[in-house]
């Protein structure tokens, strides 16, 4: 296709499991890095399988316990930070968890997401050594933020280039993971479709360890709604759906395609 045509970049948030401690179940480190692991497996498989890239968003505790498998996501799919653990954060772990992971993987990591889409100074990105960053979700989200006030498509802070999570026009409906889980599809096919005819973009996210199953997660019903097996199926019928709609693309492939 052009290279004029809207642009899809899919992505997955590859961290250690953690989720469920918020939910009062606990949970060891090698719990977490083996679930994780094993979303990860899968989802890899499943991006395989479909012939799509997609950017890679990992901690670096999850590169340096699973570095066979990091390794091969990073051979086939962009790699790029979602700091150093997924538990805690300090503006060090910028350029701490960067250079693990250009070591672990032989990329430039060019990219940041911050771990639950936490707000994160500019300035210490790109002094950090990142170009963009994807870090907001311009949605209300009752109980973690409030960003309808920001910008829905990129934009610049400074020179680091901001790639919102996609959400539609006027409305806002959001096409992040829980709503692309909880929503009907046909809600979430005319949302998408509604972006890449507006925005000539299309950015939505997952997390690997939903594709495994969650019965004894200690989740709520709403993140583990669609997992396993059904969640494979709707994620290749949704990447199927996309295709001819524009074309497949890594954060860093459509950035410096847009600076061009």
């Amino acid at each position: 296709m052009a290279r004029t045509d809207p642009a899809i970049l899919l992505s997955f948030d590859v961290e250690e499991f953690d989720a469920p401690l918020a939910y009062g179940r606990p949970m060891e480190m090698a719990e977490q890095m083996e679930l994780g692991g094993r979303g990860q497996e899968r989802v890899l498989g499943m991006l395989d399988a479909l012939g799509v890239p997609a950017t890679m968003f990992t901690t670096a505790s999850f590169a340096t316990w699973h570095a066979p498998l990091h390794r091969r996501a990073a051979a086939g799919h962009e790699i790029a930070s979602h700091g150093r653990v997924h538990l805690t954060f300090e503006d060090a772990d910028l350029a701490a968890s960067r250079a693990v992971l250009r070591e672990t993987s032989g990329q430039e990591v060019l990219g940041f997401r911050r771990p639950r889409l936490q707000p994160t100074d500019p300035v210490a990105i790109r002094a950090a050594g990142y170009a963009w960053d994807s870090s907001e979700n311009p949605i209300f989200l009752p109980g973690r933020y409030n960003n309808l006030g920001r910008p829905r498509v990129p934009y610049l802070k400074g020179d680091l280039l901001e790639i919102p999570i996609s959400a539609t026009p006027r409305l806002r409906l959001p096409l992040f993971w829980l709503a692309w889980k909880n929503l009907p599809m046909a809600l979430v096919r005319d949302a998408s479709a509604r972006c890449l005819d507006a925005d000539g973009l299309l950015n939505v996210f997952w997390h690997p360890w939903e594709f495994i199953d969650l019965s004894r997660s200690g989740l709520p019903r709403y993140m583990r709604r669609v997992d396993g097996e059904r969640a494979c199926d709707r994620l290749a019928q949704y990447v199927d759906w996309l295709r001819g709609r524009g074309r497949f693309a890594t954060f860093t492939g459509w950035y410096r395609t847009r600076a061009a």
